[in-house]
C-alpha cells in the first residue's frame, strides 16, 4: 500500500470533534458499545478498528469466546436478545444501502431500548461507519502488539 495522508495531522480539530461526540452517547453500556463497534468494523473490513475495538471489548470485560464468535452471532447462544437486537440494527444501518432500516428490526430494537438508547446506538453505529471509512481510505493500520 502506498503511503497515504496522515488525516489526523491534516485536520486534527475535525477529528477531535468527532472523537468528542462519543461523550454524548452515554446511555449505551461500554461492553455493548464495544461489540457493536467491533461488528460494524468487521463488516466494513477495517483492520485498525477491529484491532482497537477487540482490545476495548476485552478491557470492558468481554470474553474471548464471545469475541471469537461475534462474526456469526446469529448462530451463537452466547448473545442475549437485547444484544441480538442491537447487532441486527448495527448490521442494517451499516448495510443501509442494501437493506434499508426495516420496520421489524426497529420494532425489536425499540422493545429492548429506550428512545434515548435507540438514538445513541444509531449514532454510535453511524459514527463507527465514518471512522471505518477514514481509517480504510487513508490506510490506517494498527501497530503489532507484543502480548
Amino acid at each position: 500500500m502506498i503511503e497515504r495522508i496522515d488525516y489526523v495531522s491534516i485536520n486534527g480539530p475535525a477529528i477531535a470533534s468527532m472523537a468528542k461526540a462519543k461523550n454524548h452517547m452515554p446511555s449505551i453500556d461500554e461492553k455493548l458499545r464495544a461489540i457493536i463497534e467491533l461488528r460494524v468494523s468487521q463488516i466494513n473490513g477495517c483492520v485498525y478498528c477491529v484491532d482497537l475495538h477487540t482490545t476495548q471489548a476485552r478491557s470492558a470485560g468481554e470474553t474471548q469466546q464471545r469475541l471469537d464468535c461475534l462474526a456469526v452471532w446469529q448462530e451463537c447462544p452466547f448473545f442475549d436478545e437485547v444484544e441480538k437486537a442491537a447487532l441486527s440494527w448495527a448490521e442494517a444501518v451499516t448495510l443501509i444501502s442494501e437493506y434499508g432500516a426495516p420496520d421489524d428490526l426497529f420494532a425489536t430494537l425499540s422493545a429492548h431500548f429506550s428512545e434515548q438508547q435507540v438514538v445513541d446506538l444509531t449514532l454510535i453505529i453511524s459514527q463507527m461507519n465514518a471512522w471505518n471509512r477514514l481509517a480504510i481510505s487513508f490506510g490506517h493500520l494498527p501497530d503489532q502488539r507484543t502480548e
